[in-house]
């Protein structure tokens, strides 16, 4: 279980809080913990700690991976680390009104130089697989194989983009480094600009003779077939984190993770609350009066249920232990059974002159002809 605390909890909001409320209440926190403002020892950790939150419940699709899977679920994907790396650093900055050069500026200012990490190595870009299953697939669980389309390192080269036989030379203008620094001087502060090697495009290295297959790009598009293991009582809208899955890191970072997305189709008997599983079934009036027992579909085959004397329509019976497996427990749901008591149409003389009896017996008015 991880040891972070709860991002609403980081922010001082609830989890219903809307978008703007968020954004006012990272706002407030992360001018008031800025290293560059709060000399404090613990500022920088409390600083990117609310900053780390902000990254994630501003962001809809991160925002709905946390609600369902909390930090299990996300944390391997959105460190501290991650954020400065990517684009949510300078979203985030934006979002508090501040207008230096960019990300690896405000870094520079704020950390001493950690924008240097930047091209080092990355991790590979996370990929989304929608998938749809039967109710049936869905309770009861199912391997599988999927395919997913996705870049894969190109095997002629070996990802290195260069030629067989030959290999990249470091980038002669950046030496390496992939990035143009310059720093500017303003009175007593110093402003450090940092700007992608033109040359090699951040790469740090140069191919002169680039791999056939690749273009130098050390990938290539390709479809890759993975075992997939859909657990029993899995539900509709829930994620699959498949680990290293995702498209390849660069310049030796590791693989991103796959996310398979269920989608649950609708049945055409059953709907599903939670664990339970909930249908109708109808039975006629003399059954409803005088009691009876029934079938009753379920998802392991037909059961018995019986109907006592008197019931009503709209009546719910349980059948304990017929609904979807607990998917993070032991023990399964109940299906719930709803009676429906059919009003008989069509009836011959005869069969009116019967309920009008009944009628007289019960002292119920009717109209009969």
């Amino acid at each position: 279980m991880s040891s972070k605390r709860d991002y609403y909890e980081v922010l001082g909001v609830p989890r219903d809080a809307s978008k703007e409320e968020i954004k006012k209440a990272y706002r407030q926190l992360a001018l008031k913990y800025h290293p560059d403002r709060n000399k404090s020892p613990d500022a920088e950790e409390k600083f990117k700690e609310i900053s780390e939150a902000y990254a994630v419940l501003s962001d809809d699709e991160k925002r709905m991976q946390y609600d369902q899977l909390g930090h299990e679920g996300i944390s391997s994907r959105y460190t501290w680390d991650d954020i400065f790396r990517s684009a949510d650093f300078d979203r985030i900055f934006r979002d508090l009104g501040f207008g230096f050069g960019g990300f690896d500026t405000i870094f520079d200012m704020f950390f001493g130089g950690g924008a240097r990490r930047r091209y080092g190595p990355q991790k590979g870009a996370d990929l989304r697989y929608d998938m749809e299953l039967t109710l049936e697939e869905a309770v009861f669980g199912l391997e599988t194989e999927i395919e997913v389309p996705r870049v894969e390192v190109c095997g002629t080269c070996h990802g290195s983009g260069a030629k067989p036989g030959t290999s990249p030379r470091k980038c002669p203008k950046c030496n390496g480094t992939g990035e143009i620094r310059r720093t500017r001087e303003f009175g007593y502060t110093h402003f450090t600009e940092i700007e992608t090697c033109n040359e090699c495009h951040g790469k740090g290295i140069s191919i002169e003779n680039p791999c056939k297959d690749c273009k130098g790009t050390g990938t290539v598009q390709g479809l890759r077939r993975i075992k997939l293991k859909i657990p029993p009582g899995i539900d509709n809208g829930y994620n699959l984190r498949l680990s290293g899955e995702g498209e390849p890191g660069t310049r030796g970072g590791p693989s991103g993770d796959l996310y398979v997305v269920v989608h649950v189709k609708p049945h055409k008997i059953f709907k599903r609350k939670g664990d339970d599983l909930l249908c109708e079934a109808h039975i006629s009036f003399p059954q409803a009066a005088l009691g009876t027992k029934i079938s009753v579909p379920t998802l392991d085959g037909e059961a018995k249920l019986k109907i006592p004397a008197g019931t009503q329509t709209g009546t719910l019976f349980r059948l304990r232990g017929r609904g979807a497996p607990h998917l993070h427990g032991w023990g399964r749901g109940d299906q719930l059974v709803r009676v429906i008591v059919k009003t008989p149409t069509n009836l011959t003389r005869h069969q009116k002159e019967l309920l009008a009896e009944l009628a007289k017996e019960v002292k119920e008015d009717v109209t009969f002809w």
